[in-house]
């Protein structure tokens, strides 16, 4: 009977102590996150000028829709990925600040798929501030020897 009840008591702690190890390292791929280089392509470097026509303040990235006028007088509507809206905020920059219609200048990266995608690496706005927008560790810096 002695022998059961230290087992026990030995076995709940560790039980609750696996479980939470197994709960740990199963949230940890829920928080994975990409790298750049799985979807941006760093030979493909973008400077844009453009229009505000939508922000998403979103969780993990927030997104920034803008229409680009090409040579041809073609309008493309771009969307660039931003950081976290926490991350955005630490550096000055809120959503308020991107206003439907005002002009915006993108610098960053286009996406693998050929669409009008990419990763903003700088934002700067109609008034001339420019805020940092994209932070993965992997991504290169606009203009930089690649």
């Amino acid at each position: 009977m002695k022998i059961q009840n230290l087992l026990r008591t030995r076995a709940l702690p560790l039980l609750f102590g696996a479980a939470g190890l197994g709960l740990l390292l199963s949230s940890s791929g829920v928080q994975a996150h990409h790298a750049f280089a799985a979807e941006f392509d760093a030979k493909q470097p973008i400077d844009l000028k453009g229009t505000i026509t939508k922000a998403k303040w979103v969780n993990p990235h927030s997104w920034l829709y803008f229409d680009v006028t090409g040579p041809d007088g073609k309008v493309t509507n771009w969307g660039v990925e931003f950081g976290a809206p926490n991350s955005l905020a630490n550096k000055g920059l809120s959503k308020s600040d991107l206003k439907v219609g005002q002009p915006v200048h993108i610098q960053g990266f286009r996406s693998k798929n050929g669409e009008a995608l990419g990763y903003s690496v700088y934002v700067t706005l109609a008034d001339g501030r420019t805020f940092q927008t994209g932070g993965a560790q992997d991504a290169p810096v606009p203009g930089a020897a690649q």
